[in-house]
This record gives structure tokens, sequence and C-alpha cells, in this order.
């Protein structure tokens, strides 16, 4: 019999998450421990029966818990909670973070010290992966596993007449994948897509096929990025949202992406099968029909275009009936291979698909009982929704920056959902998209005549678009904009609307063009310009303080430019205006939407 029960639960947006989890089952059950894995908002939270927990969690948006954890975290935040609730419980954090971002890790940080004042037992600090880090987090994760195993076999040692199960041992699937003789005559597929849930709003369980409306590229043709003004009529759908939501949005691979793969597993793309789990807990994919097609599964559900991570090369190497393709595959699941690795498919962002064209006699090899252990489902994209009901009744715009670059690699890297949706085109015919909504992590103002400042370069003026109308059509004035983009002839995004509303005495917009002239200007420059404008409207009129874009370098600068208004405008000392910042966080007058 296994010597403890361990219980791996992960929250994230990302599949690192999940591909942490599964090599921590994994090396659970070589080491003869009980051990399920399980998503933290899926899990019924019973810890006072779990004498061991390792936690996988990630931090979104200002320090936030991910979509999928966010019921344990009210849960486990309750104040009713005792303080020896835990007791019985030892337990691991391991955190999944990006260090350009103010709270880095903080969703990990903060959940190890609740733990602990609910009296559970730390087997080791708190991991804080880093995604910043030339290795990826793990860098941080491999040490930390070596001696989370030496703490876990000291309390909860393998029996002597236990062997560990060698490294190569391949355990079974978790679904079965049963071919079907015949195509169906009756249509599941069509009718699982034929539209939204009658019983409530559109969700990830049925999103909304919403018909595209436009699909308008708004930069300049010589512009170095596409981006697109993209439309959705959202009639009929039950979907309302506000400044500051967002749009997730379920993309597909390419068919010619879809066809490749199912030549290097030898998988006919018109066959239908069923899938049924292995084991109690275990759950068909969320709107899988049954049957489905080989075709509909490869194209709507297998991540076939993500960069693998380490536990798909573990899996790869035990499916592989090939001596030198599989000790290829073992030296890159291993933690020796890691920077190989990292060189191999990290930095080039080499693909899965690709990853199987290079290893064709493993590929040929993989069962299809395997494809949903090997592979990760595609995830949904979230997108800051740039219009206002109020403005644009029954519809719903985003603006998305097609993601497009070269690596070493021959073929460019393209980003899944933006590449797809720049694909296609409501002109031609009929296209519908599959979206659903949920709030965002920014909230304006419902007092009347509070002053908003915005902070907005390139594309992280799309929920401030969304704001501005709200608040126009609502009657309210103080909308200051400050908007950075490169040229204003190429990607100054909304010009004439911008610029209509400041005719009107709406909007206070101030630009900044950075490659105009020699020297760079960037929105950080033209908010320390302001400054006298920027402390009037924080210390004496009470403004909200809103900032969105990339994460690497400008949410830094402009906090950095704000700290010199503090002292210079406000006449606070460095400490002062430090504290100054803080308060305004934590009141919710300073607010960030960031993305690496």
């Amino acid at each position: 019999m296994p010597s403890a029960r361990l219980l791996v639960l992960f929250g994230s947006q990302t599949g690192t998450a999940q591909d942490v989890s599964e090599r921590l089952g994994r090396e659970a059950r070589r080491r003869q421990l009980s051990c399920r894995v399980e998503e933290l908002d899926s899990y019924p939270v019973n810890l006072i029966n779990e004498p061991l927990v390792i936690f996988v969690c990630a931090t979104t948006g200002q320090g936030d818990p991910p979509d999928n954890m966010k019921s344990f975290w009210r849960f486990i935040f309750r104040r009713s909670l005792p303080s020896t609730a835990l007791r019985q419980m030892d337990f691991a954090v391991l955190g999944l973070g990006d260090s350009s971002y103010a709270k880095f890790n903080f969703v990990a940080k903060k959940l190890h010290r609740r733990l602990l004042q609910l009296g559970g037992s730390a087997l080791l600090p708190v991991c804080l992966g880093d995604d910043q880090h030339e290795l990826g987090p793990d860098a941080a994760i491999d040490p930390w596993l070596q001696d989370l195993w030496e703490k876990v076999l000291g309390p909860h040692p393998v029996p002597l007449n236990l062997d560990l199960s060698p490294p190569g041992v391949l355990w079974p699937s978790k679904f079965t994948l049963q071919f079907l003789k015949d195509t169906p005559s009756s249509g599941p597929e069509e009718l699982c897509a034929a539209g939204t849930d009658p019983q409530g709003p559109p969700s990830e369980l049925q999103p909304f096929l919403a018909p595209m409306v436009s699909n308008q590229r708004v930069t300049g043709p010589s512009h170095f990025q596409d981006v697109r003004l993209i439309e959705f009529d959202i009639s009929g759908s039950g979907i309302s949202f506000a400044a500051g939501d967002l749009v997730l949005i379920q993309p597909e691979n390419t068919a010619s992406h879809v066809q490749q793969f199912c030549q290097a597993l030898g998988l006919d793309p018109e066959q239908h099968f069923t899938l049924q789990p292995r084991e109690p807990g275990v759950t068909c994919p969320t709107r899988l029909p049954q049957p489905c097609s080989v075709r509909r599964l490869v194209s709507q559900y297998l991540d076939i275009a993500s960069v693998p991570r380490r536990s798909f090369f573990e899996l790869l190497a035990c499916l592989s009936p090939h001596e030198l393709e599989r000790e290829k595959l073992w030296e890159f699941g291993s933690a020796r291979g890691q920077e190989e690795l990292c060189e191999y498919c990290t930095r080039p962002r080499r693909t899965a698909l690709e990853v199987l064209c290079d290893f064709p006699h493993t590929a040929a090899a993989v069962p299809p009982d395997y494809l949903l252990d090997l592979l990760p489902l595609i995830r949904p994209r979230a997108f800051s929704i740039a219009s206002s009901l109020r403005a644009h009744p029954s519809r719903l715009q985003i603006l998305v920056a097609v993601v497009q670059y070269q690596t070493r690699l021959r073929e460019p890297r393209r980003g899944l959902c933006s590449s797809w949706l720049a694909s296609l085109d409501p002109a031609q015919g009929p296209v519908r998209v599959p979206l659903w909504v949920r709030s965002g992590g920014l909230t304006f103002p419902k007092t009347p005549d509070v002053p908003v400042i915005m902070v907005g370069p390139g594309t992280g003026v799309a929920p401030f678009r969304a704001a501005i109308q709200e608040r126009v059509a609502q009657g309210e004035t103080g909308n200051v904009l400050f908007f950075g983009c490169r040229r204003r002839d190429q990607d100054f995004y909304w010009e004439a609307e911008w610029e209509q509303l400041q005719a009107r005495g709406c909007l206070t917009l101030v630009t900044a063009f950075s490659r105009e002239q020699e020297q760079k200007v960037y929105v950080q420059h033209r908010l320390r310009a302001l400054g006298p404008l920027v402390w009037e409207l924080l210390d004496g009129r009470g403004a909200h303080f809103y900032l969105a874009g990339n994460a690497k370098y400008m949410p830094a600068d402009v906090c950095d430019t704000l700290l010199s208004i503090f002292r210079e405008e406000g006449g606070l000392s460095d400490p002062d205006a430090a504290a100054y910042l803080a308060q305004l966080q934590r009141t919710l007058r300073f607010q960030t939407e960031t993305w690496a």
C-alpha cells in the first residue's frame, strides 16, 4: 500500500501550473505516494482531512488569484476559520510569477502566510518561480522540488517492502479514446455549437457564437505591426459589461497545422471517437461533444501551437519506441537537460507540433489514448473591451495587436488567437467567434465628477476608450488621457474620436509620439511635464489614476514619475511620497492592468 496521501492543487490561467502539477503527480506515484492532482476550484475544500498538500499557484493582475482558484481564495480567507484548522496538514507552496510585475508571486506568498496562520506546517519556504529567468520558472522549481522530496520522505517515508518505480515507467492515460467504426449520421458537434445556454449568460461552458461585424486594420500600411479593431454583434446574447471588463475568446488551430498534426501521428481527421475518464474525479474537457471527430479535437481543443514544457518531453520519452529519439527526449525532460531544452525549444519558441515533426518515429507511435495527457487544452484569450454599450448598443469591440515575430527558426512565430482573429473576414461570409465576458481588474468611480487620469500607450488604451465613452454618455467630465505611440500617422488609435471629444470639452488628451523627434518622448515624460495638473487632480480633487499596457518598463517608469511629482509638486519626502502612492493603491485610486 502507498505510504501517504499527497494532494496537488493548482491555480493558474496558463499551462505552466498544470505542467508542474502533473510532474509532481508522476514523481509522487513513482515514490509510491498516493497522489491526486486537481484544479483548486474543482476541489471540494476539505483540507482538514489532508495530511500532505502542495499548492501550485500563479498571480494575475494586481496581485489577484487566477480565475480557477477564486472560490478557494475566498474560502481560505474566511475570518471564521480557527487558527488550529490545519494543524494536521504539512504543506508547501510553489509560486509562478513574473518579476517584471510589481506584485511578484503575491498570491503564493499570501497563501503561504495564511496556511501558517491556520496551523499548517510548512515543509519549506515558498518557491518563487520567475518567467523572466533565462531558464524560466524551472530555474527556481528544480532545486525546490529536490528539497521538497527530501522533506516529504522524512515524515512520509516509503515502506521498506516497496521499491521506487523506475523513472521511465509509463502510467495509464487519464482517458480511454474509443474510435467508432461508422461516422455518426446526426450532428452532435453542430448541436454543441448551436448557440448560448438558455439557462444563463454565456460562459466558458457555453460561449456565445458572436457574429463578427467588422475586422479593420487600424495601423498604417508601413507600420511594423498589424493592429485590428474588431467588432462583434452581441444582440440576443444576454451579455452585458462595464468599462474595465474583459472578453474571453476561444481560438482555433489553423487548418494546415491540424492536417500536419494528423499526418505526423497517423490519425484520420474524419474519424469519430468517444472519450471516457479512467479514474473517478477526472472529467472530460468542457464542451467536447460525444462522439467527436479527430479534426474537431485537434482544431478546437489540443494546443498544438503552444511551446511544450518538460512534462511533454517526459511523457513523450516514455511513449517512444525509437532508442535515439527516446534518449534525446529523456535529456530534454531531465533537470540536467534544461539549458539544452531552453536552447532547442524555449528560446526559439518551437511548438509542440514542430517537436513532434522533429521526432517522427515517436510521433507515429503515440497512442490516441494519451493525446490529452500529452498536450494541454487551448485556453481562452482575454482582451480588454474597447467600447461601451452606451455608445455602441448590442456591440462589443476589441483592439487586437497581431502577434508575429521572428526567431532563429525559419517560420515566423505567430500568436494563436490574434492570428486566427486577423484571418477571419466577415466580408467573405458569416463568421462566428465563441466568446463570453468576465469582470476585469479595472473599476472606475461611480461618483459623478470624480476626475480620472488614464495612461494607456499603444493597445493599452483599449479599456480607457470604453471608460471614456461610458463617462461621456453619463455627462461626467474630468477625463484626462495620456496616450503614447510611435507616430501620429501610423498607430494613433481613434485619433478623430479623441479630437472630437476634446473639442466638445469632454476630454483632455495628452499625446507622446516617441519616434517623431530625435529624442524619444514617452508617456512618462508628458506626465512629468504636466506634474502640477496631475498633483492638483490627485491631491486636490480626489482623482483616480489608471495605467494599462506592457509590463516591461513602462509601469515602473510611470510610478517613478509619480513619485517625482509627489516630491516636487507636493513637497513630500521620499518616504512620504512612497506612502502616498501606496495609499492610492490600497484605496483603489491607483489601478493597473499590465501584461508581459
